[in-house]
């Protein structure tokens, strides 16, 4: 049986915290994948993500002793992650548009029939033109498979927010492609 990843967790933490390398390394190893997907999905470029990514696991050992375990260590780093994706992106002038495929993104990797090229760039032009409020919702709960629980506590919010800001993302996206679907909503 394996063992519980909170108290895995709670023991790496201790354990770096008392200057053990192996347990930073088993720590980051152990978040570093969902961390990077998040930033990925949040940025939209895979070199803003990887920094976004650094950045998030520095900023967590530099203040680890501040992590007091009232909710998941995952949570934790994904508060901190989101946070540094936020404030990152406001200071980033992306004159670019979107250059990863949606095909990339490992919970994507097949897309549904009728998928098309156009369609996937209309949906991630949707996506990106989320407010600062309801992507990081929308991103963590139907992309990433967050609980509202987790996003709430991640975010700071509360759950009926989560919620509510799902519902209002999901509405936008929902129009901002039913002329492309044929949908009489547009």
């Amino acid at each position: 049986m394996s063992e519980n990843p909170r108290v895995v967790d709670r023991q790496l933490v201790h354990r770096c915290l008392s200057g053990d390398s192996l347990a930073e390394r088993a720590l980051y190893d152990a978040h570093v994948e969902r961390v990077y997907r998040l930033m990925h999905r949040m940025a939209g470029d895979a070199d803003l993500a990887a920094d976004f990514t650094q950045e998030t696991f520095i900023r967590a050992f530099e203040r680890l002793e501040q992590f007091r375990g009232d909710a998941s260590l995952a949570t934790w780093l994904h508060t901190i992650a989101v946070s540094i994706a936020l404030n990152g992106l406001r200071k980033v002038q992306r004159i670019r548009g979107r250059t990863d495929s949606i095909d990339d993104s490992p919970g994507l990797s097949v897309p549904p029939a009728g998928f098309t090229a156009d369609l996937k760039a209309r949906l991630h032009s949707a996506v990106d033109a989320l407010s600062e409020k309801l992507r990081p919702v929308f991103l963590m709960h139907d992309v990433e498979g967050y609980t509202h629980d987790e996003i709430a506590g991640t975010l700071g919010i509360p759950v009926g927010t989560s919620k509510a800001r799902l519902f209002d993302a999901r509405a936008k996206l929902r129009l901002a492609l039913a002329a492309f679907a044929g949908d009489p909503i547009a």
